[in-house]
C-alpha cells in the first residue's frame, strides 16, 4: 500500500492499514525528535574497528548474500553516527580487499558500471529490465541502482521500481535496488556511490544506475559510471529542444527507445539528427565518439547491438588508460561532495545558526532582506567570536 501522508511504500498484510498509521506516528515523532539533536559529525573508522557487525556484512557479502548486500546499503544510507561509522568500516575493508584482489583500478575483473537517464515516458525500466534479462541470460550478475525523487513536502519516495521490473526482480542473478533522492541534487541518491561499491564486492559485475531524470543536474551521475547512457523517446523537429544540451554532452551513448510499430520512422529521424547534432558535441574521450542508437525494449530488439557497443567503450577506454584515471577522478568528486553534504548539516544545527535560521528566512522572504545579505548575516553568525 502507498502511505499516503509519508508518500511511502509499505507491503505490511491484513492489518496494513493500522500498521502503516502506527509506524508514520513513530516516524513522526521520531524525525520531529531527531530534528532537534544538534548535528554530531560521524565517528571515525577506528572507533569501530573489529564491530562483529561490520565483519557478519562483509562476510556475507564476499559470500554474494543478498540479505547483507541489503542490510549494507541500508547502512550506507542511514544519518545514524553510529551506523555511519559502521558503514565507513565496512567500505574501509571491502576497499582493502579490492586493493589485494587487484593490482589497479578498471580491470575487466571489477564491474562494468553503467549510467542510464532520460525525460519521462522514454522506457527507462522496460529498457533496464529487457537489457538485465538479456545479460543475465549470457551468464552475468546484474545490480539495478533506481533513484526515485522525492517529496519536497514529506520527504517521502514512492520507491516503487520492483514493480515495473518485475521479470527482473525474480531473476536469481539479478539485484534491484530503489533508494530516495532525498534532497540531494544531480539525480542520485547521496549513498549511490557507495552502493556501487558494496554491489561489486557482492559479485555483480554490471551495475546500472538510473537516475532520477533527465536534466542539468544529471551531472552527479556521469561522475560515479564508466559509461554514461542517454535514454530517449522518439522526438521530432523541435522537440529536440526540450533535451538540454548539458546531458547530452555527458553522455557516451545516445539510445532512441521504442523504435518499433508507428514509431520506427521517428525514431531513424531521431536517431540521424541527433548524431548530426554530436558532430558539433566536444568528446570528453580521446578514443570515444559518442553514437546514437535505435531500440525496441518491448520487442527486445537492437539489444545485443548496444551491448557490443559498450564492450568496445570498455575495451578502447581501458585500453587507453582513461577508466582508470576516470574512476581515480571519481573517488575525488565524490569525497568534496560529502565534504559539502555534511557541512551543510553542520552549519543549518549549529547552535550559534540555528536561533537564527527562522527570523532570517522570514525577513528574505518578506522582501526586508536580500538573499545574498541573509546568507552573509547567517555566516556571521557562524564565525563570531564567543
Amino acid at each position: 500500500m502507498i502511505c499516503t501522508k509519508y508518500g511511502i511504500f509499505r507491503k505490511i498484510g491484513r492489518h496494513s492499514r493500522f500498521l502503516c498509521k502506527s509506524i508514520c506516528k513513530f516516524d513522526s515523532k521520531f524525525y520531529k525528535k531527531l530534528s532537534n539533536v544538534p548535528y554530531v559529525f560521524p565517528i571515525s573508522v577506528g572507533e569501530t574497528e573489529g564491530d562483529p557487525r561490520v565483519h557478519q556484512l562483509y562476510v556475507g557479502l564476499l559470500n554474494r548474500d543478498r540479505v547483507s548486500l541489503a542490510e549494507s546499503i541500508t547502512l550506507v544510507e542511514s544519518h545514524h553516527p553510529k551506523k555511519k561509522a559502521q558503514a565507513n568500516e565496512l567500505l574501509s575493508l571491502i576497499l582493502k580487499n579490492a586493493e589485494n584482489k587487484y593490482q589497479k583500478l578498471g580491470q575487466k575483473s571489477l564491474s562494468f558500471r553503467i549510467g542510464l537517464t532520460g525525460p519521462p515516458g522514454s522506457g527507462k525500466s522496460t529498457f533496464i529490465e529487457a537489457f538485465g534479462k538479456m545479460l543475465t541470460s549470457a551468464g552475468h550478475r546484474v545490480a539495478v541502482l533506481a533513484v526515485d525523487p522525492s517529496s519536497s513536502t514529506t520527504g517521502g519516495s514512492l520507491l516503487g521500481d520492483r514493480t515495473r521490473m518485475l521479470e527482473l526482480s525474480r531473476d536469481p542473478n539479478a539485484y534491484i535496488r530503489p533508494s530516495p533522492a532525498g534532497t540531494y541534487a544531480g539525480g542520485v541518491a547521496r549513498s549511490t556511490n557507495d552502493s556501487v561499491l558494496l554491489c561489486e564486492s557482492a559479485g555483480y559485475d554490471v551495475i546500472i544506475v538510473e537516475t532520477v531524470g533527465v536534466g542539468q543536474s544529471e551531472y552527479a551521475a556521469a561522475d560515479m559510471v564508466d559509461l554514461f547512457t542517454l535514454l530517449l523517446p522518439p522526438v521530432a523537429g523541435d522537440e529536440l529542444q526540450g533535451i538540454k544540451r548539458g546531458v547530452v554532452e555527458l553522455a557516451d551513448l545516445i539510445i532512441i527507445n521504442k523504435a518499433d510499430g508507428n514509431l520506427v520512422k521517428d525514431a531513424r529521424l531521431s536517431q540521424t539528427e541527433y548524431t548530426s547534432a554530436l558532430k558539433y558535441v566536444r568528446s570528453r574521450s580521446n578514443v570515444w565518439r559518442p553514437k546514437v542508437m535505435r531500440v525496441s525494449s518491448i520487442k527486445k530488439e537492437g539489444l545485443d547491438k548496444v551491448w557490443k557497443e559498450m564492450q568496445d567503450f570498455w575495451d578502447e577506454t581501458l585500453e587507453a588508460g582513461e577508466l582508470e584515471a576516470k574512476r581515480r577522478r571519481q573517488y575525488r568528486v565524490w569525497m568534496w561532495n560529502h565534504i559539502e553534504y555534511h557541512l551543510k548539516l553542520y552549519f543549518r544545527q549549529h547552535p550559534r545558526v540555528s536561533p537564527y535560521i527562522d527570523e532570517t528566512e522570514k525577513k528574505v522572504t518578506d522582501g526586508i532582506l536580500t538573499p545574498g545579505t541573509g546568507a552573509d548575516i547567517l555566516l556571521h553568525k557562524l564565525f563570531a567570536e564567543e
